[in-house]
């Protein structure tokens, strides 16, 4: 475990109030302070749900309305997880049984409008009479969110108001929340502790003829530019130009590809929009953390990762352990830990990742650049808190993704474990290589989620990328 000096805290707390200030986080926090985790957790039940409502474009991911249901792997006996849409058969057994993560009650809402929008749906009817009745039984509850989003922020009033009992979100308030998930706000963090060296080249405006002439300037210093929305996740709100391409084209028809582009991405002219610099490097790791509040400690780094990127864009399919130098591990340890303690100032709690380049040789000379702050749980930290959950010690190498097969649609997930029992990784035994999680997609898009344990990275690819097809006969 590593983390940061008292010093060094010091330095990033006090980096960051002029944007406190600005901002006015003291009178804006107000609202929230009754839910607001401040100190010591009391031993209460806990309500995990995955609610990814608040971040634009993820209705284009195949099953994600089912992505809802990684929040049982949080959740152990005595808790419980709500969703919208119906478990998967036999997944349950599989979590409680197989997997050992305890009795968990599940909670079922009505959707509403939004299918992903968990949080909303639970704040009314029979979801809320049972959350409600688990507070009155425990004294208390703590929700712990996939993102501290203003509706998951209402249903701990309402439960509070309902049962009588305190009720703890384990997550930023929302002024909080978006200063970490907006690319411009974050970016603003990393200015003011490390510098802007630390990012890419990059400029903002709501005005769409400057956002192409920005466009236009860096394309005649970089190889490639892009644009970005700046709340937007897995690449879903980026277009990437070839620069000599993009320049060739001329000014109005540059101007043109960004009115498409905010069009595509349902831009309402009230929101700034970043022209980028686009790195020319494969390598784009990331760090995951958690942090407390500021009176419980310093942010802990719970470990640098590789992110599986696939096309252009770089849409993220799944994580392992960095395989990076230890100089390049240890340099984005330290940097993530100096952002950290600047969130945790500015009220930041809960689980927290950055996504990074590097830039140069990994094995001489290299910089490091922040693209963007996850400030939630995601695709790397759920199977990372699960495998540290099922192992004891050290977590070991493996390799985490979406897993994909046209032939794989309408199985059911008790074939998917005949198919692989050999393989199943058992936590009584300590045998066997791979966990499954977020089989909710199969049936409709045949996709799960996958963890392939190995004694190294290198046995953890070959399990997910020659035997798992295999054993599927996929």
């Amino acid at each position: 475990m590593m983390t940061l000096d008292a010093a060094g805290r010091a330095t990033a707390k006090a980096a960051v109030q002029p944007l406190a200030g600005r901002l006015e986080l003291g009178t804006a926090l107000e609202p929230f302070g009754p839910c607001r985790w401040m100190s010591a957790l009391p031993r209460l039940p806990v309500l995990s749900l995955d609610d990814v409502s608040a971040i634009p474009f993820l209705t284009g991911v195949s099953g994600v309305e089912e992505y809802q249901h990684r929040a049982r792997l949080r959740a152990g006996s005595g808790d419980l997880f709500g969703a919208v849409t119906p478990q998967t058969p036999g997944y349950e057994a599989y979590c409680r049984d197989h997997l050992r993560l305890g009795s968990a009650e599940f909670v079922r809402a009505a959707p509403k409008e939004d299918p992903l929008a968990v949080a909303s749906a639970l704040s009314s009817g029979p979801g809320l009479a049972q959350i409600t009745a688990a507070a009155r039984a425990g004294g208390g509850l703590i929700i712990h969110p996939y993102m501290g989003i203003e509706s998951v922020w209402d249903l701990g009033r309402r439960v509070a108001e309902e049962s009588g009992q305190p009720v703890i979100i384990l997550a930023p308030p929302p002024p909080v929340t978006w200063i970490a998930n907006d690319k411009a706000a974050f970016g603003e963090v990393v200015t003011r502790v490390l510098g802007s060296e630390w990012l890419v080249e990059t400029y903002e405006t709501n005005d769409p003829t400057d956002v192409a002439e920005h466009l236009i300037d860096l394309a005649s210093r970089h190889s490639r530019v892009a644009l970005k929305r700046l709340r937007c996740a897995s690449a879903m709100g980026n277009e990437v130009f070839d620069s000599r391409q993009l320049l060739s084209f001329g000014p109005d028809h540059v101007r043109e590809r960004v009115n498409d582009f905010l069009a595509r991405t349902e831009w309402h002219g009230d929101e700034d929009v970043q022209a980028v610099a686009w790195e020319e490097t494969d390598l784009s790791p990331s760090t995951q953390l958690w942090i407390p509040p500021e009176d419980l400690g310093p942010p802990r780094l719970d470990g640098v990762y590789e992110q599986l990127l696939e096309g252009e864009h770089g849409v993220f399919i799944g994580s392992r352990p960095s395989t990076l130098p230890p100089p390049v591990n240890q340099a984005m340890a330290h940097a993530s830990l100096r952002i950290a303690a600047g969130l945790q100032a500015l009220g930041y709690v809960g689980r927290c990742s950055f996504d990074l380049l590097v830039v140069g040789d990994p094995d001489g000379d290299f910089e490091l650049r922040f693209t963007e702050c996850n400030g939630r749980w995601g695709g790397t930290s759920t199977p990372m808190a699960l495998v540290e959950r099922l192992l004891e010690g050290p977590r070991p190498p493996y390799r985490a993704q979406d897993f994909v097969r046209s032939a794989l649609v309408g199985r059911p997930f008790s074939d998917i474990l005949a198919a692989v029992e050999p393989e199943l990784y058992d936590p009584v035994t300590g045998s066997g290589h791979f966990v499954f999680y977020n089989v909710g997609p199969l049936a409709a898009n045949g996709k799960l989620d996958v963890i392939a344990l190995g004694e190294t990275q290198e046995q953890a690819e070959e399990m997910m990328e020659t035997t798992l097809p295999r054993l599927l006969g996929v």
